[in-house]
């Protein structure tokens, strides 16, 4: 069964199209790591919610955006293998300039329990 890495990342807004750029360069390190799939999705209707939210969640600023992001590996196996081994590869060492603060995004592993909508989806 397939297995997620999950991420909430807020990133400002100026620096879209850095972020993007990043993103894009990172995915061939995760394809090449066995990654099926890499989804980075800008905010576009992040409401304001009343107990919490993804704003709150990771401490948005004014002029940041909340990025949602996925990453789905074969199965759990392939992900934490994977992980091991970014740990010791310089491609995950961030800029010095990075477009986001690391320190405010959250991320976990996920184990899905229903999916719709894929071909060849395990449910």
């Amino acid at each position: 069964m397939t297995y997620v890495s999950g991420f909430v990342i807020p990133v400002p807004n100026d620096r879209k199209e850095d972020y993007r750029k990043m993103a894009e360069e990172a995915a061939a390190m995760f394809r090449d790591y066995g990654a099926l799939e890499m989804m980075e999705a800008w905010g576009e209707d992040v409401r304001d919610g009343t107990v919490t939210d993804f704003r709150r969640a990771v401490q948005a600023n004014e002029g940041e955006t909340v990025v949602f992001s996925w990453i789905v590996w074969p199965d759990r196996e392939t992900a934490d293998a994977a992980e091991k081994r970014m740990e010791a590869d310089d491609r995950m060492t961030p800029p010095e300039d990075a477009p986001f603060d690391m320190a405010r995004m959250i991320y976990g592993g996920f184990a899905p329990i229903f999916q719709m909508g894929r071909k060849g989806a395990d449910t």
